[in-house]
């Protein structure tokens, strides 16, 4: 019977142990998960690697060599029945803006057929001097003749009488003023004739002149494009506000319609304030992205920097005094025009073997810099010393070290 007590309290015993050794092993294996369970929040692992410090800047694609095409002058009204749409891509001769036609080709009609009417009228003019002419040649021949006999009658004096004789010279001296205003009216007639055949003259020269006016004018209803390229209508003042010229509206004599930028003449121009300008260089490196062209990036250099600051008057009001930078693009693309935005990014330097975060990961508080690092079981605050920052990056000079896993948010009441 002893035994058999002493036997059951043995098997008791061992039980004991193993379920003991049972729950001390679930408690270790709970803490150990317990300090390296995943953290409830979004983390990044702090690496080594390179800090690019970069200039960000915003600009505008500008042409500096570029075909204009504008509304032709002295041609009466412009009415737009066709413009190419913005970025057409046109070859030489290709039609960018036809005007309504009706208008003026009513005109040519109407100066050909005055044309018409004032060649008719000197030809009838000519005619009816020389009829006058004709007229007053006979009338001057008939009255030397009536002269010359009259001359003839009065020679008789010696053998008429006194009465008659003195009435011969009567007649002799009629005869010489008739013949002298014969004379006179046919000068007369002829400048008369003569002015008013230059006058029809010179009503068919401008009949004529009318006429090359017009078709002139009819020619320039159609604007072609003189090179190839990519249409870039211009905008300009509408009581409406600033946009490019359309279909039904009227234009101006000389008003820009559109443009043709060479493409090898595309550059990116900005404006920069003077901490930004202190940073840049000539020939530096430059990264351009258009927002209009989403699904790839450019090269460039920065090829000019203004020396003195001029008045931005795009900016607002207080007008502020920047500087003008230009930026030469090294690729090319049939998408580009003038007027498209540009953000540029420009490396200023580079910092090897540096330690680099998200500007995410840092946080502010009790004006401290600091960061959220994970320990395997919870955050704890870090104290870091920012070195510098450029755009979404910052170089960190103390306080952390590659390896060490940061929160992407602050952790509040998750996991502290």
């Amino acid at each position: 019977m002893a035994a058999q007590i002493e036997k059951y309290w043995i098997r008791q015993k061992s039980t004991t142990v193993v379920l003991i050794l049972v729950a001390g092993s679930g408690l270790l294996f709970g803490a150990v998960h317990y300090r390296h369970r995943t953290p409830p929040i979004p983390t990044l692992e702090v690496k080594s690697g390179e800090f690019l410090d970069t200039v960000q800047l915003r600009g505008e694609i500008t042409a500096i060599r570029s075909v204009t095409i504008s509304a032709p002058a002295k041609v009466g009204d412009l009415q737009i029945l066709k413009i190419a749409a913005d970025g057409t891509q046109v070859k030489p001769g290709d039609p960018v803006v036809e005007f309504d036609k009706t208008k003026t080709e009513q005109q040519l009609a109407q100066y050909r057929s005055s044309l018409k009417y004032a060649t008719a009228d000197i030809e009838q003019e000519r005619a009816k001097a020389r009829l006058t002419e004709e007229q007053d040649l006979t009338t001057v021949l008939k009255a030397g003749y009536d002269l010359q006999s009259n001359k003839l009658d009065a020679g008789k004096q010696e053998i008429v009488s006194k009465i008659e004789g003195a009435e011969a010279q009567l007649k002799v001296k009629d005869g010489e003023q008739a013949l002298r205003e014969a004379e006179q009216k046919l000068k007369s007639d002829r400048e008369a004739s003569q002015a008013s055949i230059q006058g029809k003259i010179e009503a068919r020269g401008k009949a004529e002149f009318d006429v090359q006016q017009a078709k002139k004018a009819l020619s320039k209803m159609v604007l072609r494009a003189p090179v190839a390229g990519m249409i870039s209508l211009i905008p300009v003042w509408h009581p409406d506000g600033m946009s490019p010229f359309k279909p039904g509206d009227h234009a101006w004599s000389g008003a820009p319609l559109a443009e043709i930028p060479e493409s090898s003449s595309l550059r990116v121009a900005m404006r920069v304030d003077e901490t930004e300008r202190g940073r840049l260089a000539l020939k530096q490196p430059v990264t351009i992205h258009l927002d209009a062209i989403p699904d790839r990036q450019f090269g460039g250099v920065i090829e000019e920097i203004s020396t003195i600051a001029t008045e931005d008057f795009s900016a607002g009001w207080p007008i502020p005094r920047n500087f003008h930078v230009r930026v030469d693009m090294n690729e090319s693309d049939s998408r580009l025009k003038p007027g498209m935005t540009a953000q540029l990014s420009v490396i200023v330097e580079r910092v090897a073997n540096a330690v680099v975060i998200p500007v995410q990961a840092s946080f502010q508080k009790q004006e401290r810099t600091l960061v959220y690092v994970w320990t395997g079981s919870k955050f704890i605050e870090q104290t870091i010393e920012v070195g510098r920052r450029s755009g979404d990056r910052v170089l960190i000079a103390q306080g952390l070290r590659p390896g060490d896993r940061i929160a992407l948010e602050e952790p509040v009441g998750k996991g502290r």
